[in-house]
């Protein structure tokens, strides 16, 4: 018999074969990269050129197989094809154990069907079952081990194995060791991690000591081309009711009225400028959508915000979980309402402890820095104020009376604010200022945690606020780009730009701008001009600038001192609400005002109830001739007689005012005659302000209730002020 010849496809067969495991399986995961030289005829598994006893990585990466020389691995070959496999029973085992005393070889498959362990690591030992390294449980026996593997859900024996790993850390996520080599496959060193708690250094090197190989490489998903193409398909498609350009809806110019603009929300919805009534200079628009979930409030745009930096401008920023600053809030309410009562939803759940404040003399703003800067400081603790040198700061009541003392302090700390180099510009229209002492001091933090404490805590509106800092803030009035008008006048940025916007010819803005270069290199808007038209857009880009850009770190700060106690939150929700809150002056006292602070509580014997109709209209009309001059009190010494209170808070009273009412004795017992009894003697107004409660005298004339109501009120206002 003649013996058989080999035909060409078992020889294409043979040279498939990796040349040191003798095997045609191409799993990258478990046994690596297959390659294939073909002109030297030789294929070989790079985890079996690692783990190898004979060879070793003489050449460069770009010389043989990744830096393991032919030669050399012909000589491995050689030397592998007289040693047995203890699995197999084959030749060419080229793994062994590192152990001297043990003389078990196997090919690199076939130790892991005997549980051989291969570490890749320097120097790429490998062991076999009896000397591998092993697991302990080390887990409390009262938690309950988890019964699938972690990464493909399947279920396991919860009992540590060969095939059977755990993390270090979580003790939590068991896995099957081919799923987690799969995983360190694919995840590559920079994303390799574990699924339960995202640990990444422990875990990898307790994977490398168990044998799991982890290419020092990118995550597969980020090496295939074009993974991420679809992502850069921009939304082009007008979803307007009614479209009005003739090329149709997915139609959108570079530029002009039918240039399709997204929703700067989601991005997921288009319209063009024409069909929704916008101007060509909108860029910020918001689909119906969006506009509904946010009430149409919602602060659309921010300013760019900036990296948090670990250095002394960031020192307080904590958590959220810790921090006493931004405390946890209770759920805010969509519902919007006046910004009183929005205020007093922030009010802060009182805590046992109290912070105690001393001012010394009037230098409230010192006061208040040293208070926030405590390493102790709770927003949540009720402030109590303490002045010293009372008779050089201001009236003596606030000494003996602790809601006085507070309201004082936070008066001064309102006013010592705004004149701050925090601020720059006119009176009651300021714009926060650039200082580097400011930054290091982290100072812009300071004043916006303490802004938002006078308005929590009962201070006095804002209303210093400009309208371009408050759009820079809270983005309000929506989708209206800044202007020359928001910046700060006089200043030497605004001069420049108003000569730059107020050129008439082409030949004039050419000279300004050669004038003014270093400030357009700063601003990186040294550009060739070719026409008037481009001086809109070269002002818009300088107004952004001056206003945002060169200022993003202390806004981001300044937002981040709002954020105590939620008040930042608060009016990006509710933005149009609280407006006249920052940027408008506090309007002056009105009867009407003042009246509908007070709510009315009547006596329910109907005797009692006709006579106290009577004085509640009194009472009005005395507020009334208060209000144009006709009295000798004010409304403000109504206001300080009956609640304490010198203006108005932003947040509003609390507790609300209320009026009741003070009989005489004799009309206690209604008669006949009860009328007769009637005098209007002796009954002067009563006030407590600690409960914002006032007690109006019970008269038969409205003369009788304006004198007695005079004296009282200028006596205790202006002769007794404690």
């Amino acid at each position: 018999m003649r013996k058989k010849t080999r035909g060409p496809k078992a020889t294409t067969v043979l040279q498939d074969c990796c040349v040191l495991c003798r095997i045609n399986d191409d799993d990258p995961a478990l046994f690596g990269e297959k390659v294939t030289l073909e002109q030297q005829k030789l294929t070989v598994h790079y985890l079996c050129l690692l783990t190898s006893c004979g060879v070793y990585q003489r050449g460069k990466e770009n010389e043989g197989i990744l830096g393991f020389l032919v030669d050399d691995i012909r000589q491995e070959v050689r030397r592998s094809s007289h040693l047995t496999c203890v699995s197999c029973k084959k030749k060419g085992a080229c793994v062994g154990c590192n152990v001297r005393s043990c003389r078990q070889m196997v090919h690199f498959p076939c130790g892991r069907n005997l549980s051989f362990i291969s570490q890749f690591t320097e120097p790429f030992p490998s062991y076999c079952k009896n000397h591998a390294p092993s697991q302990s449980l080390s887990v409390d026996p009262n938690i309950s081990l988890p019964q699938s593997c972690s990464v493909c859900l399947d279920s396991l024996d919860p009992v540590l194995s060969y095939s059977v790993l755990k993390c270090p850390s979580c003790h939590a996520s068991w896995f099957h060791r081919d799923c987690v080599q799969r995983q360190a496959f694919s995840a590559g060193l920079f994303f390799f991690k574990c699924t339960l708690c995202n640990n990444k250094d422990r875990f990898q090197q307790e994977m490398l000591r168990m044998g799991i190989y982890i290419p020092e490489r990118d995550a597969s998903w980020e090496l295939e081309s074009d993974a991420y193409s679809d992502l850069l398909e921009v939304y082009k498609h007008c979803d307007s009711p009614s479209c009005l350009c003739e090329h149709g809806r997915s139609h959108s110019s570079i530029r002009g009225w039918f240039e399709v603009v997204r929703c700067c929300l989601c991005g997921s919805r288009g319209t063009h400028r024409k069909c929704s009534g916008l101007t060509l200079k909108t860029t910020d628009w918001a689909c119906g959508d969006c506009t509904q979930a946010t009430d149409g409030k919602a602060s659309l745009v921010t300013s760019p915000q900036v990296v948090q930096r670990r250095s002394l401008v960031s020192k307080r920023h904590r958590s959220p979980i810790h921090s006493p600053i931004s405390c946890k809030r209770p759920t805010l309410s969509d519902k919007s309402g006046s910004p009183e009562e929005l205020l007093q939803s922030l009010g802060p759940q009182l805590h046992p402890g109290v912070a105690q404040v001393e001012v010394d003399g009037d230098q409230a703003l010192s006061a208040g820095l040293d208070l926030v800067r405590r390493a102790d400081f709770d927003a949540t603790h009720l402030l109590s104020v303490k002045f010293n040198n009372v008779q050089q700061t201001g009236p003596p009541s606030i000494v003996q009376d602790a809601n006085t003392a507070r309201q004082y302090f936070l008066k001064l700390l309102h006013q010592q604010i705004q004149d701050s180099v925090v601020f720059e510009g006119p009176c009651g229209s300021k714009n926060l200022a650039l200082d580097a002492q400011a930054l290091r001091d982290d100072l812009y933090f300071d004043v916006g945690c303490l802004l938002a404490l006078c308005l929590v805590y009962g201070g006095p509106r804002l209303g210093f606020f400009s309208p371009g800092l408050y759009q820079c803030l809270f983005n309000y009035p929506p989708n209206c780009p800044l202007t020359v008008g928001h910046m700060t006048p006089g200043s030497h940025f605004t001069q420049q730009v108003n000569r730059i916007s107020e050129a008439k010819s082409l030949e004039e803005l050419r000279g300004v701008l050669e004038e003014s270069w270093e400030f357009l290199q700063l601003a990186g808007c040294s550009r060739p001009v070719s026409s008037l038209e481009d001086n809109q857009n070269l002002v818009e880009d300088l107004v952004s600038f001056t206003m945002i850009t060169r200022m993003q770190l202390p806004l981001q700060r300044f937002r981040e001192g709002l954020q105590t106690l939620g008040v930042f939150k608060q009016v990006q929700l509710h933005p149009s609400v609280f407006y006249n809150k920052f940027c408008e002056a506090a309007v002056p006292l009105t009867a009407q005002t003042l009246g509908q602070l007070f709510s009315v509580h009547f006596s329910k014997q109907e005797a009692k109830l006709n006579r106290e109709m009577v004085v509640v209209t009194f009472w009005r009309h005395f507020l009334l001739e208060c209000e144009v001059g006709r009295c000798s009190v004010s409304l403000q010494d109504v206001l300080r007689f009956s609640t304490g209170a010198e203006e108005l808070p932003a947040a509003g009273l609390l507790p609300a005012p209320a009026v009741s009412f003070l009989h005489h004795p004799e009309s206690s017992a209604p008669g006949p005659k009860e009328e007769e009894k009637w005098s209007d003697e002796g009954l002067f107004p009563q006030s407590r302000p600690e409960s914002r409660s006032l007690h109006l005298p019970i008269t038969s004339t409205y003369k009788a209730f304006k004198s007695c109501m005079e004296q009282a009120i200028s006596h205790h206002v202006h002769l007794l002020p404690a």
